[in-house]
């Protein structure tokens, strides 16, 4: 199956300003796919270059098997692509919008564009003028499903709407994807991701991290234990564990924290009374703040940066 995205040593710079750096990619067809990393690292520069919005420096892309500059018109008509900030027609309704747009790709279902103006909790009657940074995401997401693209790509296009119609968006998403479409997904919401996307890509400082399934990037989760015996126990009986870090033992209460298996640690403890455990799985957010750490991502560099962020 030919893959929706490939990109090969894509460099972009903006005179002497980063763009991004020798960033290889490959989002397979027929999935959901979220692209992470803060204002900067370099999302936006990779989405126009696709798009041909820009050219690159160096590098190539390729968008359904076609060339992102060659032949894009051809990946025009096939890709529908929602930015974070959208410059609308400001005179028009939302309706009159829809329509024109319509007519631009030949022929929309115009049922299903309803169903879509329904479940997003559009008003279309309304002009683009008047309407709130959320409604003109509707307005937005609405044109873009409504042609039933091959592709998706979405860049921060979630910005500004409320939970309920969030749920909606990642419902189309879903459907999107079981439809053997595929949905490219540019985004700091990391719950958004961490439950909707098959797959993730992190880029920072203009070069990309790592590409992962979620079920694998979640595997090497850090998870913060609290076990409760019957008795005080040791520090020692658990330091040396594989996986296992930052042991703390209160009296009769240890405390630790453990990535990947808890077979090790769950193993020694059951050598004595165990009263209660307590398990918290980290989340995607501390997963992917380790990608941007200097060191291995342990626990305890993972909560200064977190209280370091808090401070900020």
């Amino acid at each position: 199956m030919t893959a929706a995205i490939e990109t090969t040593k894509l460099t972009k710079y903006y005179g002497r300003s980063r763009g991004v750096m020798d960033v290889d990619l490959t989002v397979e067809s027929g999935q959901i796919f979220g692209f992470l990393g803060p204002n900067g690292a370099g999302k936006s520069t990779t989405i126009r270059v696709l798009l041909d919005l820009i050219r690159p420096n160096s590098g190539s892309a390729r968008v359904l098997g076609l060339d992102a500059h060659r032949d894009r018109l051809a990946i025009d008509r096939r890709v529908s692509y929602v930015p974070g900030e959208l410059s609308l027609y400001s005179e028009l309704t939302g309706s009159q919008l829809l329509t024109y747009l319509g007519n631009l790709q030949g022929s929309v279902d115009a049922e299903y564009r309803d169903k879509l103006i329904e479940r997003l909790e559009l008003d279309p009657s309304k002009r683009i003028k008047s309407l709130s940074r959320g409604n003109k995401q509707k307005v937005g997401l609405v044109a873009a499903f409504m042609i039933r693209p091959e592709l998706l790509i979405l860049d921060e296009a979630t910005a500004g709407l409320d939970p309920f119609v969030q749920l909606e968006f990642e419902h189309l998403c879903e459907e999107t994807r079981n439809d053997g479409r595929t949905v490219f997904i540019s985004s700091h919401q990391l719950p958004e991701v961490e439950h909707l996307c098959d797959r993730v890509g992190i880029i920072r400082e203009g070069r990309l991290l790592a590409v992962e399934a979620i079920v694998d990037l979640k595997a090497r989760a850090l998870r913060r234990l609290e076990i409760d015996f019957g008795s005080p126990v040791s520090a020692d009986d658990f330091a040396g564990l594989s996986g296992v870090q930052d042991v703390k033992v209160e009296g009769a209460t240890l405390r630790c924290t453990v990535m990947g298996s808890l077979d090790g640690v769950i193993k020694a403890a059951a050598r004595f009374e165990v009263r209660n455990l307590r398990s918290v799985e980290t989340s995607l957010e501390e997963i992917f703040m380790a990608y941007y750490g200097s060191g291995d991502g342990s626990a305890a560099e993972i909560d200064a940066k977190e209280a370091g962020n808090a401070a900020a």
